[in-house]
């Protein structure tokens, strides 16, 4: 490995390079080594049908891109420059070298490594860590228990991939809504109101709003005010009046919302200024009915979009569905019970329940998408629900976002208390991630939904387990 001005030297785990493919240009100046074991974990993993064998691919095309500047393999050992593309010039980085781990631990394994991939990874970070002691080795992996047994096995260093966290604490997260102690208009001075369209606004001092974002909903206690935020300036803050008992008053495919919560949820997908919404909350708090009520309306009844699309990530222990007999459609049928169930939860008061849902599938041409039939596709004229996205990157859920064309609403669908990748949590999640990214965009909107109303059991459960 050679001597450069680099103070640090990274080794990264596979998990690193499935969530961030480009991370390779995220260390900067500093060198950067990948083991041997981490390349066959890729290798392994790109050729198999899983959501996150785009990235292995990705990675391993970056790897490449890299090192294929390398005369001879000694070069590669050594470590080849890095060099990030940019608009006037191109900025040198550190540099990527590949450690032939398989060696080391045949001849001074620290952690015993049969069938054990992360103790060999973790063996090569603390050989670096003891042949060049001038310099801070680090490893960088997301799996909690590796780095633990990494601190446990003497390396001094150990971190997460964070280059992509943009808050803290998911607490953080903006919740879509703020609500007032005291009633707004009595904090009210001075005002500007006027009608555009059919609709009432008000333009106040930014003093009396000073933390609201775009299209963050307002209200207070006296159930008579509610606002949308649709701009912002230095001086002021300009509120859509939406009416607190007009919001609870809303249906949709004969759904009325149960809480201000799910209002402010009903309103987002409903008005068509918004193209993008996303719904965070527990389950049972009624994301999926909501979502699903509002398409059926714009789709059906409105006419408004032509069909709607549903797509989710489907659990690590299956995410093949190549094993499932039948058509794309019906591979994907035992992951997408959840619109089924809220689908008949709809129509259970109708005289044929069955017929009812049927109805609904075939007028609304509800498809069902596995998520690698998304990619390369623009979508058109289409509500998009995407349901458990908390177990998305954010490479994925830009992926699917980015596909959205002319007269498509999308929906993201999750709850970060229920992350069942090995690879993410709930910092770390696209959910998260995009929340926290859109909230200044005009066209989309976040709600986070409070209570459970699924049943009094569910309730307990989810506040007490």
């Amino acid at each position: 490995m050679s001597a450069t001005k680099a103070s640090k030297l990274y080794i990264l785990d596979t998990n690193v390079l499935l969530h961030d493919p480009k991370c390779l240009y995220e260390f900067k100046e500093q060198d950067v080594t990948i083991p041997m074991t981490v390349l066959e974990e890729l290798d392994d993993i790109k050729d198999r049908k899983k959501n996150v064998a785009q990235e292995a691919r990705y990675a391993i095309r970056s790897i490449d891109s890299i090192l294929s500047k390398a005369t001879n393999s000694e070069q590669i050992t050594k470590g080849v420059r890095i060099i990030l593309p940019g608009k006037d010039r191109d900025i040198k980085l550190g540099c990527l070298s590949i450690f032939p781990d398989h060696e080391l631990t045949v001849r001074t394994g620290f952690l015993p490594i049969e069938h054990n991939k992360d103790n060999k990874i973790i063996n090569c970070a603390l050989h670096l860590q003891s042949t060049f002691p001038h310099r801070q080795v680090v490893l960088v992996t997301k799996d909690i228990n590796m780095r633990l047994k990494a601190l446990g096995a003497g390396l001094k260093k150990v971190e997460d991939y964070r280059t992509d966290q943009l808050v803290s604490d998911v607490e953080l997260l903006p919740e879509g809504h703020h609500y007032l102690d005291t009633p707004f208009w009595e904090g009210v001075d001075k005002v500007e109101s006027y009608q555009r369209d059919g609709k009432a606004y008000h333009r106040v001092a930014r003093t009396l709003l000073p933390n609201t974002f775009l299209n963050e909903y307002i209200y207070d206690s006296t159930q008579d005010f509610a606002a949308r935020t649709v701009a912002i300036d230095q001086e002021s803050v300009t509120l859509l009046d939406l009416g607190y008992q007009h919001l609870m008053n809303q249906s949709a495919w004969g759904i009325h919302p149960i809480n201000i919560q799910q209002a402010f949820a009903m309103q987002s997908l409903l008005d068509p200024d918004l193209d993008f919404t996303i719904f965070l909350g527990s389950a049972g708090s009624g994301k999926t009915l909501i979502a699903l009520a509002c398409a059926l309306e714009m789709v059906i009844e409105q006419g408004r979009y032509n069909k709607i699309i549903v797509t989710r990530s489907t659990p690590p222990v299956a995410e093949d569905i190549g094993f499932l007999p039948g058509t794309e459609e019906e591979k994907m049928t035992p992951w997408m019970s959840a619109i089924s169930d809220n689908l008949e939860a709809m129509h259970e008061q109708d005289e044929r329940p069955q017929s009812s849902v049927k109805y609904a599938l075939e007028k609304a041409n509800i498809q069902f998408k596995s998520l690698n039939f998304i990619r390369g596709r623009s979508i058109q004229n289409a509500v998009v629900l995407i349901d458990e996205s908390q177990n998305l990157t954010p490479q994925q859920l830009k992926t699917i976002i980015t596909r959205c064309g002319k007269g498509t609403k999308m929906v993201c669908l999750g709850n970060l208390a229920q992350i069942d990748s090995n690879y993410l949590t709930p910092l770390t999640s696209g959910l998260t991630y995009i929340a926290e990214r859109f909230k200044d965009f005009e066209g989309s909107a976040s709600v986070h939904f409070q209570g459970v109303f699924r049943s009094r059991l569910a309730e307990f459960a989810e506040e007490n387990l």
